[in-house]
């Protein structure tokens, strides 16, 4: 499975799947979910909704409505109670959840944002490594359908962070 990490906007890229960063409710307010919604169209959020709320860390899958994928999925990396915030292990636990989802959907390709940076409140280093660690983990077993992973991101400053974390995870 190809890893690549670029710079742009979640909502104009394609690939099979496009990971909204959700909250356990799925509600489409803000951040990424606000531009997936705008862009898709409300009823991705309609859909999402009859499922919630969910666990923290698990995925449901969706239509990508006008979006150019075919899925989008909900990964719920940030909590709707206790403190809101999204932890390294509740971002890893949903990464992993969506790239196996995919990977039973027959999906080829996957693109991810910073899930549980931003309105969820992790720290971008460590999101970086929860996220990425995560999908060297899960290339290394050799998928059989998912073949590219992207994690698009917004700023430049989450991109340069994201690529130096990348370099240090692949020299272990």
């Amino acid at each position: 499975m190809d890893i690549e990490i670029k710079k742009g906007d979640l909502s104009t890229e394609k690939a099979d799947v496009l990971v909204n960063a959700a909250g356990t409710s799925l509600e489409m307010g803000g951040g990424v979910a606000a531009m997936l919604k705008k862009r898709g169209g409300i009823e991705i959020e309609i859909k999402a909704l009859k499922h919630a709320p969910i666990p923290l860390g698990s995925v449901i899958a969706t239509t990508a409505g006008k979006l150019n994928a075919r899925f989008v999925f909900h990964a719920a990396a940030q909590p709707h109670y206790g403190n809101f915030k999204a932890t390294m292990e509740s971002v890893k636990k949903a990464t992993t959840n969506c790239l196996i989802k995919a990977e039973e959907l027959k999906c080829k390709s996957i693109a991810f944002p910073a899930l549980g940076c931003g309105i969820a409140g992790l720290e971008i280093e460590k999101g970086a490594i929860a996220i990425l660690s995560a999908l060297k983990e899960f290339a290394s077993l050799k998928p059989k359908n998912l073949k590219k992973a992207k994690v698009v991101l917004f700023s430049t400053r989450d991109l340069e962070v994201f690529k130096e974390k990348w370099s240090e995870l692949k020299g272990n």
